[in-house]
């Protein structure tokens, strides 16, 4: 256990130390024996918090989530609300400073207070207040703060830091689908909500539409008896069937597109524009699918609809944002077994004491061992050996955030994102209307063979291309003149690339039009697309010790 001085106490051992010295240089013996005693108090002081702290922590000192849940969703740009209590089960007063959250760095978690009395036999409430800045799974790992001994009702002249270790999820939802999801619906009102509504299509139907002659190919069951009679020749009854559109969600996820700050990337306003899509589709009655494209094929969810599929929508989107993948970040084998380390060590009973130096196949079975605490229970990740993809999978458990690889992976991406929106083609539920967000691909041929092949077979495409200029520089005006200048290039660089490229989609028949994060989709009219219809028991509390 480490102890650290507080400033007072380096302030005290700094005069001390220079009255000794004065004291010698001058050869007052009074001088010297004051210092001396000042620096001693120092030493007795550093054994009594030693003394102090090390039986408040064996005699119970600990954090419990007021909750029970592991979990707490909420919506980029919102807040949740959690309390925790620290409680004091030794004999002895100690003073906790600089009490804070050991958090993800997407999420803004905001601690008070941040200094509490904890007397012998005590607990101190805590409130906690996160705001995430971007969709995802974060995690809100435990408390620290610094404790300190007051010995006699004194100030304590040394402090111990003291982690928590008790994981809590923040499951980070786009906000359209969000209140989606949380709609109290149900019953017959929803199983209504998800029927669809009637098109004038001919068709197998429960609907009266018409009554016609009979034509070659009717089937007798069809013919009205009664109307024949009265006619004096067949007829037939015609009716309506149900027609929706078939909609896929196709999102370029690249880690380049990731870049700048958290909230104001070009991808955070793509996956809140793809999800108030899906959200207003879904509303409608139709049938909506998703395809996240990197390197590779990262999500395909088959178009559905229900409220189920919106959870599915909407926990593919959040997971979009993640890195734990070998091919999406610069961490290899050896850094991720550090960084697993780290987070475990507290949460281990032994503290790792018994796991050698370097032996990864130890540190990630006693990592899988204990991911039962772990708030998230993701799909495996991407790696090249199974003990790798055990330790990413402990990492994606417990929400701990790994950096982005700094190349990006655009030439991988294109070539899937072509094969992707050719087998649009020959789906079983061929799309009504495909909604993309990604870059223009480079390979002018192929995209514009692929596009012909889209615009035979009559289906829609509606393609937004990224705004890049939006997520250059910060969001408070630039103080230095040279950097404004730069940004403002940048930007303009960036303006023109996405009105080449839009110029270039209206060329080969695709609109190109900025998707609106409002949770309104733009008209679906056109090129083939059949015109839109307007819709009508609890786990036990989790203890962090010391």
């Amino acid at each position: 256990m480490q102890l650290h001085p507080t400033r007072a106490t380096f302030h005290v051992a700094l005069a001390g130390a220079a009255m000794v010295a004065v004291g010698i240089a001058a050869r007052v013996p009074a001088v010297i024996a004051f210092g001396g005693a000042m620096v001693l108090a120092i030493g007795i002081g550093r054994a009594m918090a030693l003394t102090t702290v090390t039986r408040i922590r064996a005699s119970g000192f600990e954090m419990v989530w007021s909750h029970t849940r592991r979990v707490s969703r909420t919506a980029r740009g919102g807040e949740v609300q959690l309390s925790c209590e620290l409680r004091n089960r030794g004999v002895d007063d100690a003073l906790g400073v600089n009490v804070r959250a050991v958090a993800s760095s997407m999420l803004d978690v905001a601690v008070t207070p941040e200094t509490i009395d904890l007397p012998a036999g005590s607990r101190v409430r805590l409130d906690v207040v996160v705001r995430p800045r971007r969709v995802g799974r974060w995690g809100l790992h435990g408390m620290a703060l610094e404790v300190r001994g007051t010995p006699i009702g004194g100030e304590g002249l040394y402090e111990v830091p003291l982690m928590f270790a008790n994981p809590h999820g923040i499951e980070v939802f786009p906000r359209s689908l969000l209140l989606a999801i949380q709609s109290p619906r149900g019953g017959r009102a929803r199983r209504s909500h998800e029927a669809g509504r009637p098109s004038h299509v001919a068709g197998e139907g429960d609907e009266l539409r018409e009554l016609r002659e009979l034509a070659p190919g009717d089937p007798f069951k069809r013919i009205a008896w009664k109307a024949s009679a009265r006619r004096a020749k067949l007829m037939v009854r015609e009716m309506e069937r149900d027609q929706r559109d078939v909609v896929w969600l196709l999102l370029d996820a690249s880690v380049e597109l990731w870049a700048g700050a958290p909230g104001r990337a070009p991808l955070d306003q793509a996956v809140d524009e793809v999800a108030s899509l899906a959200a207003h589709h879904l509303a409608k009655g139709d049938q909506v699918g998703l395809v996240v494209v990197t390197s590779r094929v990262r999500t395909w969810i088959a178009p559905a609809g229900g409220a189920a599929h919106r959870v599915r929508l909407a926990s593919a989107l959040a997971s979009a944002a993640s890195m734990i993948d070998a091919d999406r970040t610069e961490l290899d084998e050896v850094e991720v077994a550090a960084r697993v380390a780290e987070h475990l060590r507290p949460l281990d009973p032994r503290g790792l004491a018994d796991i050698p130096r370097g032996n990864l196949d130890m540190l990630a079975a006693r990592g899988e061992g204990l991911r039962g605490r772990a708030p998230f229970a993701p799909r495996l990740p991407f790696a090249k050996t199974q003990r790798e993809q055990r330790l990413r999978h402990y990492l994606a458990s417990f929400g701990v955030e790994v950096p982005p690889r700094l190349d990006g992976e655009r030439d991988k991406s294109e070539a899937v994102f072509l094969g992707v929106l050719d087998g649009f083609v020959t789906e079983k539920k061929r799309p009504s209307i495909v909604h993309v967000w990604a870059r223009v691909p480079e390979r002018s041929e192929d995209f514009a063979k692929v596009m012909r092949k889209l615009r035979a077979k009559r289906i829609g495409v509606r393609w937004c291309v990224p705004a890049l200029e939006e997520s250059v520089g910060d969001a408070k005006p630039v103080a230095d003149p040279i950097s404004a200048v730069v940004e403002d290039a940048v930007r303009v660089r960036a303006r023109a690339l996405r009105v080449r490229s839009e110029r270039a989609l209206r060329r080969l028949g695709v609109r190109a039009k900025a998707l609106e994060a409002r949770g309104v989709a733009p008209p679906t009219e056109g090129l083939g697309a059949p015109k839109e219809r307007t819709a009508g028991a609890p786990p036990e509390r989790e203890r962090g010790r010391p």
